[in-house]
């Protein structure tokens, strides 16, 4: 069972989940911190709810490090692990966190809930608004009269300027809708631009496109 079916059948999931919600996005493979660590799935709507996957052929060796960036990242979380990983899994994440089990029934991948995921109130606005690429960034600051003269200002100098410039509530709501825009961009064939994160529509309009992008992920260099 590789990560590749998890995936599938997770995206699956969530698909059916909030089926009929046009306000909903999923996004595979959303970059955190400008890279520092990637969301196997993230959803969208109200809130951003973040998936990391551990397949039985991952190891948990980058599991500390990806639940820091989460935390400061992710208004909830879900471990997504192999059987073998669940008890060791436990010892390494937050109790808020949601734990799904991936087990394999002939040759379909169940996913059982151990555990639903709770809030997190450690979420960081200098990490969400991370999630912002710069042009996002400097659309948001017009919009609260704050651009004038920044234009040509670094991005990391214009993240500064709309966290001390909005509430986290604000931030949060501008980041939200920023991403669900880009949803709508066929960008997952394409490096994006800022954090590297690949969207893809919640609701796909070319599935066959997504499934080949997907494919192209299960290698030996694509990190677990």
């Amino acid at each position: 069972m590789r990560d590749y079916d998890i995936r599938l059948a997770l995206r699956e999931r969530l698909q059916l989940e909030h089926a009929g919600e046009p306000d909903t996005l999923i996004v595979e493979e959303l970059g955190l911190r400008e890279g520092e660590a990637r969301a196997d799935l993230a959803v969208i709507n109200g809130s951003i709810a973040g998936y990391e996957i551990k397949s039985e052929r991952d190891t948990l060796d980058r599991l500390p490090h990806q639940r820091d960036v989460y935390e400061q990242c992710f208004d909830a979380v879900t471990l997504v692990v192999g059987n073998r990983h669940l008890s060791k899994s436990r010892s390494l994440i937050p109790s808020r966190w949601g734990i799904l089990v991936a087990t394999q029934v002939d040759s379909k991948v169940e996913l059982r809930v151990v555990r639903s995921p709770k809030r997190n109130r450690n979420v960081r606005p200098e990490s969400v608004v991370q999630l912002l690429w710069k042009d996002e960034t400097l659309s948001a600051l017009r919009k609260i009269g704050c651009a004038e003269g920044n234009r040509n200002q670094p991005r990391r100098t214009l993240w500064a300027l709309l966290v001390s410039n909005t509430s986290a509530d604000q931030l949060r709501k501008i980041v939200r809708e920023a991403l669900k825009a880009r949803g709508q961009w066929q960008a997952a064939k394409r490096r994006v631009r800022g954090n590297g994160s690949l969207p893809t529509a919640a609701t796909a309009a070319d599935p066959q496109s997504n499934l080949e992008w997907l494919l192209s992920l299960e290698s030996p260099d694509h990190p677990g």
